[in-house]
């Protein structure tokens, strides 16, 4: 099982964390001071770690470098209230995989939990480009696609977006996760902009977009790709 550890010492931020990432299946460690999170982080190095920067004893930064330093892979996320442009500079060199400011939307902050886990262990990537679903073939290597025996065209972030989903098949993906991981967090559109996307790949690649059964929706979640 995956472990999080969260270094954060308010403790309503604390039990909202450990729901949040315990519902998602993680195992959960928290920490209310540097010094106890460094001490749980050797005790059992987890797949990420969760730090807020104002804490008491040891500061954010010094858990930061320390953590980079035993275990380079661990990805680091981090929460602050702070949102200079120079903290995030700071952090960044300091080894800091991603940067989350309070208050935070906890969907968020949870795909960016997951992609910073995936990333660090490789995990996700189908064993080629090869990817097949329905009357779908798709070679993603060459940008290719074939819908009934036919040739279909789709955009380069279309592309994308189908490329991500076939390696989360099955699992809601929140409109939020697409975001991050297809458009890049440092340039959010809106989540609108999600919703056409999908509409577009329905309407070129479902039998009939207004009953999707690849691309469904999941209500008030994302959506779910089913092969």
């Amino acid at each position: 099982m995956e472990r999080v550890l969260v270094i954060e010492d308010d403790r309503a931020v604390q039990k909202a964390l450990k729901r949040l990432f315990e519902g998602e299946g993680y195992a959960v460690d928290v920490a209310s001071n540097g010094t106890e999170g460094l001490e749980k982080f050797r005790a059992t190095v987890p797949s990420a770690l969760v730090l807020d920067l104002r804490l008491p004893g040891v500061p954010g930064q010094d858990v930061c470098r320390e953590v980079k330093q035993a275990s380079p892979g661990v990805p680091i996320i981090i929460l602050s209230a702070k949102s200079e442009v120079s903290d995030k500079v700071l952090l960044l060199e300091l080894g800091a995989d991603d940067y989350v400011t309070k208050p935070f939307s906890p969907r968020e902050l949870l795909a960016r939990v997951r992609a910073a886990v995936r990333r660090s262990s490789g995990r996700g990537a189908p064993p080629s480009s090869q990817f097949s679903f329905g009357d779908v073939t798709v070679d993603f290597a060459k940008m290719e696609l074939m819908c009934a025996g036919k040739p279909a065209t789709l955009t380069a972030q279309e592309f994308k977006i189908l490329k991500f989903m076939s390696e989360n098949v099955g699992r809601v993906i929140s409109r939020e996760e697409l975001l991050n991981e297809v458009w890049g967090y440092q340039n959010y559109p809106s989540t609108r902009t999600v919703d056409n996307h999908i509409l577009r790949l329905r309407q070129k690649l479902e039998k009939d977009p207004s009953n999707p059964v690849h691309f469904r929706t999941v209500h008030s979640a994302g959506y779910k790709f089913v092969r």
